[in-house]
């Protein structure tokens, strides 16, 4: 009842006489605890709909408030009539049927993009695009299958394979047509090892595409390729802006701190319409690559960044430990724990460069490592009270159920 609204049902044996579970006939009731979250999955793999869903709890959620113990502090219970804060499904659990599908899916995808051979490309654009446009085709044709029958894993993958794709088929277009813009790599390859402004048409016709089939499979691993394309324009829009001056790669590594902020932005704009979503399908976490792909670009432009003053090391210091606890509030790791790292090399700058023949530096180290502890166990021990008070300064939608 913490984090969770949960609520429990009590069915009498009499109506398992129709069923065929058995020893359930013996029991004088059995206890089965659900969650908002259990009833969602459930719609999403097909076993009752999304109305059913939502009038399942609208009925049995305030028995649950009814049942609490007069001792209960009904202050701290969920409110079981708002349902728009709950957090989004988090994806499939990790299990060994899983690990085989997107290792085969990875080896799929790099197979059409990173590990293409030249002899393949030996085939010209012509049949390149022949064979692009078949497994494209193929691709979305699985990813039907699949989706019908409640198979979302495989069938995110396949649609995540038919948007990789996308960059290949438009290089064979232009090219065909006489478009491609003359000074670029006549080998497709090239497209993920070298930075180039030419690359961009593919770039957006991929980001269009995807917005598409998103809204078509509504699968969230299809956002991956998405991030991709986005980190690779950050790095082609920063080559187009400088041909006047020539490669900068201070100039770059801003350009990719401004994409990553843009990207976390999204992110935290995504992350706020899946939770409010109505709909169980969106309700997923659409946002999961958008946060790692946007903070990858942001925290490593900005670790890049070489400041003489040291007013600026304990400013990115600071923003660092911003990340960890912006992390913690939104309950998003991947930003928890780039933070830590960037705390942990300002730290090491430290010990090696400003207190390098320090004597008491260690001590102190020590002392600060035994009271992040020390925290640690008093958030343990104060986090709903914590949760409660945070959650106010925290956007309406990103806020964590009490």
């Amino acid at each position: 009842m913490k984090a969770m609204r949960q609520t429990t049902i009590f069915m009498e044996n009499d109506e398992f006489a129709d069923t065929d579970i058995g020893d359930a006939q013996d029991a004088v009731d059995v206890e089965v605890s659900l969650t908002l979250r259990d009833l969602q999955e459930a719609a999403l793999d097909n076993v009752i709909t999304d109305l059913q869903a939502s009038k399942l709890w609208q009925r049995f959620a305030p028995r649950a408030r009814a049942a609490l113990p007069p001792t209960y502090d009904q202050s701290d219970a969920p409110d079981f009539q708002d349902t728009q804060t709950e957090a989004v499904a988090r994806g499939p659990r990790f299990g060994f049927v899983n690990v085989l599908y997107y290792f085969g899916g990875l080896l799929a995808i790099g197979a059409m993009s990173l590990f293409m051979t030249l002899g393949f490309q030996a085939l010209g654009a012509a049949g390149l695009l022949a064979i692009g446009t078949a497994y494209l085709i193929a691709c979305l044709k699985v990813a039907d299958y699949f989706k019908t029958r409640a198979l979302n894993v495989p069938a995110g993958i396949l649609a995540t394979l038919a948007i990789t794709l996308v960059p290949l088929v438009v290089w064979c277009l232009q090219s065909l047509l006489g478009l491609w813009p003359p000074g670029a790599s006549h080998s497709y390859s090239d497209y993920h090892l070298f930075v180039n402004w030419r690359w961009t048409t593919l770039e957006f016709a991929t980001l269009a595409a995807a917005v598409v089939m998103l809204w078509r499979y509504k699968l969230p691993f299809m956002v991956m390729p998405v991030t991709v394309t986005v980190w690779y324009m950050s790095m082609d829009v920063a080559h187009a802006l400088m041909q006047a001056e020539g490669f900068d790669w201070k100039f770059a590594r801003d350009v990719s701190v401004v994409f990553g902020l843009a990207t976390l932005a999204l992110a935290v704009w995504v992350d706020i319409r899946t939770r409010r979503s109505q709909h169980s399908a969106w309700r997923q976490d659409f946002s999961f690559w958008l946060y790692l792909l946007g903070t990858v670009m942001f925290w490593g432009g900005l670790s890049l960044r070489d400041s003489e003053s040291e007013w600026g090391k304990l400013l990115y210091a600071a923003l660092n430990v911003a990340l960890i606890f912006g992390g913690a509030v939104i309950r998003r790791r991947v930003l928890t724990v780039f933070g830590a790292f960037g705390v942990a090399g300002y730290l090491g700058y430290l010990s090696h460069r400003v207190f390098q023949d320090s004597l008491l530096f260690p001590f102190a180290l020590t002392f600060l490592g035994l009271a992040v502890v020390g925290l640690g166990v008093w958030w343990q021990r104060n986090e709903a009270a914590i949760e409660r008070r945070m959650n106010a300064f925290v956007p309406q939608g990103l806020r964590q159920p009490r």
